[in-house]
């Protein structure tokens, strides 16, 4: 198994854990948490993709980290910081 595989794998089990974890109503999607799992997951099998170039998969998981990232700072509207 090559580094990039290793990375791959590591990178969608971070995003299933996510995803079920949300699925099954242990963890919200609007939790910083879930965001940080998005966020490392889609990083890493985007990190993976690129070391095998493939090009389609580093556009998803490069925009998917970036939303992650957004995400992890995004103050609700009608909120602010000081409130949580």
């Amino acid at each position: 198994m090559s580094t990039s595989d290793i990375l791959a794998s590591i990178g969608v089990i971070i995003l299933l854990i996510a995803f079920l974890l949300n699925l099954y109503k242990k963890l919200p999607a609007q939790s910083k948490v879930y965001s940080l799992f998005n966020f490392i997951g889609a990083s890493i099998c985007c990190y993976s993709s690129y070391l095998i170039q493939f090009y389609p998969f580093i556009i998803l998981e490069g925009v998917w980290a970036f939303v992650a990232l957004l995400s992890l700072f995004n103050v609700p509207r009608g909120t602010s910081a000081s409130n949580e």
